[in-house]
């Protein structure tokens, strides 16, 4: 399950094919400027956005970081990159959800080297404080618990913590709404990238005002909550339409999931409200 739910600011009318010629420059740029190359997967949806964002790093031997679905002909777009640069000297996810890792069975069957992520069967589970190749990684839970950014080459590649465009759910593990936005401002604080490289959408040159626009962003929808509770809301759908009133019908099962997540904050800094209706959710850990 990948990212998209919310509109942060909506997209500008524009043309197709000057969108289009954007990118191109956008991935010349990021090749020439940051030695990175984007491989987007043939996966457009209301979720993923115009596909999982494959990056390529460094070279000789190159890095790749969240090797995207299997899709064979992203997989050979991959595996000629790895070539081009001189080998693969690890595996990188930021999550582990199946658009970012599907294909991460089939590219080291291939190309056998070091997995490194977050949780589950992997050969360096990554830490802060710790490096793993060229990457520094920076716990950003939140949308998944074992999610990671990663630092390198100065860009910072965001997975689904931060989109190229639109925002994020948030999973409502153990203070997942706290722990995702001290992470989006501990690396607003950084200095060390001054470019996003994320898990879907274009990439961000501005980082800081990307970072800073997230976080006003989440505190902007946690005051419309709270103005909704203590306007004697209390059932799930009110509380969606009151504090979620553009998400489309098909995308409100994802904005309730984020809405558990904003009450289980508040439940935990004991401002919550008796009598709130909290959604029932299947599939994600509380």
């Amino acid at each position: 399950m990948s990212a998209n739910v919310e509109t942060v600011s909506a997209p500008s009318a524009s043309d197709p094919d000057g969108e289009v010629v954007s990118e191109v420059k956008a991935d010349g740029d990021l090749l020439s400027g940051w030695d990175i190359l984007r491989v987007r997967a043939p996966n457009p949806g209301l979720l993923t956005l115009t596909g999982t964002n494959t990056w390529v790093v460094g070279r000789g031997p190159a890095w790749v970081v969240d090797p995207g679905p299997l899709i064979e002909t992203h997989l050979e777009r991959v595996c000629a990159a790895i070539d081009d640069r001189g080998g693969l000297g690890g595996v990188v996810l930021t999550h582990d959800h199946e658009d970012h890792c599907e294909a991460v069975p089939e590219l080291l069957a291939r190309y056998p080297a070091p997995l490194a992520g977050g949780r589950g069967e992997v050969d360096v589970q990554l830490r802060e404080g710790v490096r793993v190749g060229p990457f520094d990684p920076v716990a950003t839970p939140g949308h998944s618990i074992d999610h990671f950014a990663l630092i390198s080459h100065g860009a910072c590649f965001t997975g689904d913590a931060v989109l190229g465009e639109g925002s994020v759910f948030i999973a409502p593990h153990p203070g997942a709404m706290s722990n995702y936005m001290l992470a989006l401002t501990r690396l607003r604080r950084r200095e060390d990238f001054n470019v996003l490289c994320p898990g879907h959408g274009p990439v961000v040159w501005d980082a800081d005002g990307k970072l800073d626009e997230y976080v006003s962003h989440r505190l902007e929808r946690e005051r419309k909550l709270v103005d909704a509770l203590e306007g004697g809301l209390r059932t799930e759908g009110e509380l969606l339409d009151a504090v979620w009133p553009e998400v489309p019908k098909q995308m409100r099962p994802l904005a309730s999931v984020t809405l558990a997540a904003h009450l289980d904050k508040l439940e935990n800094e004991g401002v919550l409200p008796a009598g709130v209706q909290r959604p029932m959710l299947e599939g994600f850990d509380r």
